[in-house]
């Protein structure tokens, strides 16, 4: 055999130019027997060979022999060293040309060969992509669809290149949606659906093809699939099951795709979704949920939701959940319940719904994705809403959860969000009791932290919800504030050139309080405000200036 290849190798190279077809044909089949039987070594004695160089220009259309040498290209490329040599002696452009010939033989194997050779390596996936292989691929597809092998080929290639974003945009412009929809309504293996599956996730996550992709009647069939397998305990059935809802989910983050199938909140799809709600099924409880939380991104679907009752719906799901649930599950609910309170006509209604009480009783929840949508959920609630903000504030369990979350470094989230809750009771309620209640389960000291936040949103609530206690209850919060170093924080914001206008403005409402405070008084003094207050006499923002002129007025008086 080794004798044979040998002789093939040398005759490839010295008879491409004046040999007959048959002489090629017999140095290819010996090629590929060799292949077969050893295929690495083989691959090693063809790059020695220097006959790569030669396939080039044995790649041309009319030739009888083009399938064989793709083939053989194909079988080298497998290995990953013969890779860059493939790409060295030039054989990607004929191999792309290739594409646009009519034999399916060829096209398959050109397919392998071109797949083989750019297998994991970004560069020549985009480079394919460059040399506009994607419109041809689609084309193939919806010629060559009764063709499984060649079929198959385009959907391992489609899965390929569709991970580059590069890529989206030129699928965006053939009608990959609809060859795709129309091939996966014909499949009945699972292993098909599943190859579909792979290459419509990650085309999905273009906003384009979302809606080309629900206009070409995909939402129908996954439907369909989740009503077929929902019931299953086959273990393909399970994972059909969850790749359907999943990228049904997908296609709502789409604002376009989203808004098409809510229709007003009178969709079939939307009426299908919420019947996911009540199911036995955690993957459609889950993609039930998520899928109200899409939907509710903007005020006229939330208020539509709101006032067709999801919210009962969305509380008897935690209910489920509660003791020992699952935890994407209460994450997907409480971001949907997160989401519908964000309408102001919505809060008091979910108030008065009991959303705040369902929503505390997973307070016990150590997963800190919870705890984030649990925090974001209750600040939703309580905006301007001072009868809540208040009830909330005085629950010491609240405040003293709050307080121990405000210290999770190691969760950024909910130690952002535990912080900006504790303010928002203070500002939206602005009652004595809840300050008392935060003063003493030790929530000052956070406070005065979040004033010096790298977010200026964070910064001012923090500074607001500070200057309110300043006015409401001095004596109360005296001690914290100074050991927590506010005075030295306000010096520093407001001598720092680079602090926001409202953060300047919100700092000096705060110092003028703390003068109330003997022992605030005097670290005021003893820091030489004056001196960067007269400053902001002249700032550019009016507000700032004006505020400037009353401080320092409040500040001489009090020397």
């Amino acid at each position: 055999m080794a004798d044979n290849l040998s002789d093939a190798l040398k005759k490839l190279k010295i008879t491409t130019t004046d040999s007959t077809a048959d002489s090629l044909e017999g140095c290819l089949d010996c090629l590929l027997q060799a292949l077969a039987q050893n295929n690495m070594e083989t691959s090693e004695k063809i790059q020695k060979s220097g006959v790569l160089q030669v396939f080039a220009s044995l790649l041309t259309p009319q030739s009888s022999c083009t399938a064989k040498v793709a083939n053989i290209i194909a079988e080298v490329a497998r290995n990953e060293f013969m890779r860059n040599p493939c790409v060295d002696a030039g054989l990607i452009p004929p191999l792309v040309q290739l594409l646009n010939c009519k034999d399916q033989e060829v096209l398959l194997q050109t397919g392998r060969a071109l797949g083989n050779i750019c297998y994991d390596s970004h560069t020549l996936q985009s480079q394919l992509i460059n040399m506009g292989v994607i419109p041809t691929l689609v084309k193939l597809l919806g010629i060559h669809c009764q063709n499984a092998a060649l079929t198959e080929m385009c959907l391992v290639a489609f899965g390929n290149l569709a991970e580059l974003e590069s890529s989206k945009e030129q699928f965006a412009y053939t009608n990959i949606a609809e060859e795709l929809v129309k091939l996966f309504k014909k499949q009945i293996e699972h292993d098909k659906k599943e190859m579909i599956f792979e290459v419509l996730a990650p085309l999905a996550e273009n906003d384009v093809i979302k809606l080309q992709l629900v206009e070409a009647g995909l939402v129908e069939c996954l439907l369909e699939i989740v009503q077929k397998t929902v019931d299953s305990d086959k273990e393909d059935d399970i994972a059909e099951l969850k790749t359907a809802s999943d990228l049904m989910v997908l296609l709502l983050l789409g604002d376009e795709s989203m808004q098409k199938l809510f229709e007003g909140g009178k969709g079939s799809v939307f009426q299908r979704v919420l019947s996911w709600i009540p199911s036995n099924s955690h993957q459609l409880q889950l993609a039930g949920a998520l899928a109200i939380a899409n939907f509710a991104r903007n005020d006229g679907n939330c208020i539509h939701m709101v006032d067709n009752g999801i919210v009962q719906k969305l509380m008897d799901l935690l209910d489920r959940h509660v003791e020992d649930g699952n935890v994407t599950v209460q994450h997907a609910a409480l971001s949907a319940l997160r989401n519908l309170a964000i309408p102001v006509v919505n809060k008091a209604k979910m108030l008065s719904a009991g959303v705040a009480e369902a929503v505390l009783k997973f307070l016990r929840s150590e997963m800190p994705p919870v705890q984030f949508k649990l925090l974001g959920t209750l600040r939703m609630l309580i905006d301007a809403q001072a009868e809540a903000a208040e009830q909330l504030g005085k629950n010491v369990k609240l405040v003293e959860r709050l307080v121990e979350w405000c210290e999770a470094k190691d969760h950024a989230g909910v130690m952002g969000e535990s912080n900006r809750l504790l303010s928002a009771l203070i500002r939206h309620s602005k009652s004595k009791d809840v300050i008392r209640t935060i003063v003493q389960s030790g929530g000052i000291k956070h406070l005065v932290t979040m004033a010096t936040s790298e977010h200026v949103i964070m910064q001012n609530e923090a500074l607001v919800a500070l200057a309110l206690i300043a006015a409401l209850e001095l004596v109360t919060a005296e001690k914290d504030l100074e050991n927590a170093q506010l005075v030295q924080i306000l010096h520093r914001l407001l001598s720092d050139d680079r602090s926001a206008p409202e953060i300047k403005y919100n700092s000096m409402v705060l110092v003028c309080a703390l003068i109330g405070s003997e022992p605030l008084q005097k670290e005021v003094q003893s820091m030489a405000f004056l001196e960067v207050v007269s400053k902001l006499r002249s700032h550019e923002n009016k507000t700032v200036a004006q505020q400037a002129s009353l401080t320092e007025q409040r500040l001489a008086v009090e020397s």
